[in-house]
């Protein structure tokens, strides 16, 4: 089975929980367990927020998320055209922000590593960001079956 989507929305904190339970029930057709549903909500949240706050500090603008299910795999890409950055590894290290008075804690990477199976982040300055998340599901299931 193969099925995408995509969802394109406003850069507005308000559609952040909008978009994390657009892709949990998504994921859902993979009849992934309540944890797995929680880390993809985590995780599209993290990504969401990233682009909203960061890539686009002024003005609306638009967020694009990618969804792809495959097999037992979701794949998503989480992507704005904003400012974008200039040094994808720093921006990643744990407790970075580009917004400090903001009270960012800077965890945002950190937990979408923790939530996915694999984290990649493209960036270029002016170009935007586009953030790919790759988790398996029924990973964590498999040793209850028995």
């Amino acid at each position: 089975m193969k099925n995408e989507m995509t969802l394109a929305f406003d850069s507005l904190s308000e559609n952040e929980g909008f978009a994390r339970v657009a892709v949990a029930a998504f994921a859902t057709q993979l009849n992934p367990t309540l944890e797995e549903v929680a880390d993809i909500r985590t995780a599209v949240s993290e990504a969401v927020t990233n682009a909203i706050i960061h890539g686009y500090p002024e003005g609306v603008h638009t967020v694009v998320i990618k969804a792809v299910l495959s097999g037992e795999t979701l794949e998503l890409w989480v992507t704005d055209e904003g400012v974008g950055m200039e040094d994808v590894a720093r921006a990643m290290e744990p407790l970075y922000t580009s917004r400090p008075e903001m009270e960012r804690s800077g965890m945002g990477f950190m937990f979408m590593e923790a939530f996915m199976d694999q984290v990649e982040v493209q960036s270029a300055p002016g170009m935007g960001t586009t953030v790919y998340m790759k988790k398996t599901i029924g990973k964590g299931a498999a040793g209850l079956e028995g």
